[in-house]
């Protein structure tokens, strides 16, 4: 059964809201220049902005900030001094961008939703963060990094297959169906011609075989709520596509027009793995540090192990059902709206302030 839904106390009286974002062109737009569609991967679209906008004023002020140009960004919110800032922002260049704004905002002294600079650096260099990881004893699989041309022949003696994506992006960016590779020699060829294309060093994990999930996690310290699990199900992908959730995947093989069946949401799993998932996402949530939602990737080893492939800190939140925006799912299956998910996340952040 899904978790009740918590009921929270609301601020007194509306705050002043500041909605920072990244503002791309729309899909359909970026469907036609491919380059763009994956440069631009991980900022919102106006639909998504303006169906945050419309979640927060239905109980608060809002104050849109495009953080595209941050030194803007900066002096916009310095004027405007909002009581809390819902932070969207993912940045375009650099291994701390999604931190920028946070770090800003601290430096402000004004509150702000989600996880602070240190976290959102971390988990977007996804090796510092599965170091702490297994520090911890948290399953991850065994990986190496790859910064430069000298260090390529240490994937000669690499557990195959393996999987190979850059070091510090997200929304599939820098994954396609040919990150799983079988064969030395290939893995060679595409970390080295990564290393250029991404300009970033480069992460090669040991593939495991197993289920893959992505959990949604809403909440602080020992209040954090894990929503209905969702599974990636890669049956309904083109004929001889990789089983992982590569980019073509989640931007060009799934649309609106042409919808996939990718997802299943609760996912079909025995009570024994549901729970086991959900101690090791809390447990990688707390040690990780992260604060007021996130979603992790897990994907289960030969054995049925779960492990954490990477956290999310800042999860993408896509509106439109057909859209299949993992956290939505969740939270529509645990009986939370867009428009609740949404405030859910600020009321979180602005209790954590000790201001509710």
């Amino acid at each position: 059964m899904p978790p009740k839904k918590r009921k929270r106390p609301r601020p007194p009286q509306p705050l002043h809201v500041a909605l920072a974002c990244n503002l791309k062109k729309s899909i359909e737009e970026l469907r036609n220049n491919p380059r763009e569609m994956d440069l631009y991967a991980e900022w919102d679209t106006e639909e998504t902005i303006q169906a945050v906008e419309a979640a927060l004023g239905k109980h608060h002020q809002v104050t849109r900030v495009v953080a595209n140009d941050p030194s803007r960004a900066f002096h916009q919110l310095e004027q405007l001094r909002p009581d809390i800032v819902f932070n969207m922002v993912e940045g375009l260049t650099g291994c701390n961008r999604e931190s920028h704004v946070p770090a800003m905002l601290e430096s402000l002294g004004i509150p702000y939703t989600g996880s602070d600079p240190m976290t959102l650096s971390i988990c977007l260099d996804k090796s510092r963060a599965k170091e702490i990881l297994t520090y911890h004893g948290i399953a991850t699989p065994r990986f190496l990094v790859v910064d430069n041309d000298q260090k390529l022949e240490q994937l000669h003696g690499f557990r195959l297959p393996a999987f190979v994506k850059p070091l510090r992006e997200g929304s599939s960016r820098g994954i396609t169906n040919n990150s799983l590779v079988q064969d030395a020699g290939t893995l060679v060829d595409l970390v080295s011609s990564m290393l250029v294309q991404y300009d970033q060093p480069i992460l090669v994990e040991e593939y495991l075989p197993g289920r893959e999930f992505t959990v949604a996690l809403l909440g602080n310290e020992d209040q954090v709520e894990v929503l209905p699990l969702v599974e990636i199900c890669f049956g309904d992908l083109p004929a001889g596509a990789n089983p992982i959730y590569s980019f073509e995947a989640k931007w060009v093989w799934d649309t609106p027009e042409n919808p996939r069946d990718i997802f299943r949401c609760p996912a079909d799993i025995d009570g024994q793995l549901r729970t086991d998932i959900e101690a090791v996402c809390r447990q990688a949530f707390q040690v990780l540090r992260c604060r007021d939602w996130c979603r992790i990737d897990v994907r289960l080893d030969a054995a049925g192990r779960p492990n954490i492939i990477e956290l999310n800190p800042l999860p993408g939140i896509l509106p439109k059902v057909e859209d299949n925006s993992c956290f939505p799912k969740a939270a529509l299956s645990a009986g939370l709206s867009y428009p609740e998910l949404v405030n859910r996340v600020l009321d979180e952040a602005w209790s954590r302030y000790g201001s509710a």
